[in-house]
This record gives structure tokens, sequence and C-alpha cells, in this order.
């Protein structure tokens, strides 16, 4: 059975939106941390961003199968699909890791260095969304 590609390209849409908003839900609960004082709450917080980050890691291998089946199996490309790779593969790779690290760490606060990445993943997967929007647009 073959997917037409009009049916890759609906299957990456819908595929892409999971992870983009779980990387941005969970980084917005990890900075959300430093305004709240209530312990119950900055653990409920902190729960949320590790299981969003790790639902959207696992969420983003569909993402990126499909897209690049849409993309004949070029990593780069050219022009705007080349803009929205140099966003996606760090952000696919930052993700990845940061959810490797949320389980591994077992629980404990993330480290300032985790938090910087985070809002490096979040600004990137939000350009790899942008560029991805536009390929959309000019196609």
């Amino acid at each position: 059975m073959t997917i037409e590609p009009s049916n890759w390209s609906k299957l990456h849409g819908a595929a892409t939106h999971f992870p983009i908003a779980l990387m941005l839900v969970s980084a917005f609960c990890d900075a959300a941390v430093f305004a709240v004082r209530n312990m119950e709450w900055r653990r409920g917080l902190r729960f949320t961003a590790s299981v969003t980050i790790i639902l959207g890691a696992l969420g983003s291998y569909a993402a990126v199968l499909s897209g690049l089946v849409l993309a004949r199996w070029h990593a780069w490309g050219h022009a705007t699909l080349l803009w929205h790779h140099l966003f996606v593969w760090p952000a696919f790779a930052l993700m990845t890791g940061l959810a490797t690290w949320r389980i591994a760490s077992r629980g404990r606060a993330p480290t300032a260095v985790y938090l910087v990445l985070m809002l490096l993943s979040a600004v990137l997967i939000s350009g790899a969304g942008y560029w991805g929007g536009e390929l959309l647009n000019r196609g």
C-alpha cells in the first residue's frame, strides 16, 4: 500500500503540531516554576513539563519521518525547505536530548543549562513551524 503525496503532506501537517505544542507547553511550565511559590504547584508544573517534553519528543519521530518522505529523503533541501531544516534538525536533536534528560533525572529539578537549552529548543521549533508554514504558502 502506498500513500499519495497529498496524504503524506496531511500526515506531516498533523504530526508536526503535536510536538510543537508539547515543546512549547513544556517550556512554559518550566518557566512558570520560577513564578510560583507553592511547592505542590511547582511539582505539578515540573511533572507536566516532563510529560509534555517526553510525549513531544516521541511524537516528533512521526513528524520527522513523514517530512523526510515528503522531502524525498533529502535532509537539507534548498530555499525555504533549507530554512525549515536549519531550524528543525537542531530542534529535533535538542527535544530528544531534553526528553532523555528528563527520563534520566527521575524527577530532579532542571538545571540552568537544561532551561537554557529548553528555551533554545522552543525558539528553534517555532522557527521550524514558521518555515514549514512558508513551504505551504509558497507551494
